[in-house]
């Protein structure tokens, strides 16, 4: 299993998001600190879900980081995060 599959695995199963969407920015990195060569390293999420409504943005980051903790700590350098509840949809 990639790395982008176990990040969207476990995002939907604990989240369960209208949408989402993970567009790995990796080779954008290459040469740069954080790159380990494994083109899994960097990456942008987009996602929509309700688990999000009444939350600050702070504490949906706070929420989906805690969630990919190990991923964190291991092969993902980089992620950005854009995260949204249905009603701003």
């Amino acid at each position: 299993m990639t790395l982008a599959q176990k990040i969207q695995e476990i995002l939907t199963k604990e989240l369960s998001p209208d949408f989402l969407e993970l567009r790995n920015d990796s080779a954008r990195h290459v040469g740069h600190a954080g790159h380990d060569g494994s083109g899994e390293s960097h990456f942008t999420l987009r996602i929509v879900s309700s688990r999000f409504d009444g939350k600050s943005r702070i504490e949906r980051q706070r929420m989906i980081l805690n969630l990919l903790r190990r991923e964190m700590d291991g092969p993902l350098h980089a992620l950005s995060i854009k995260a949204f509840s249905p009603k701003e949809c």
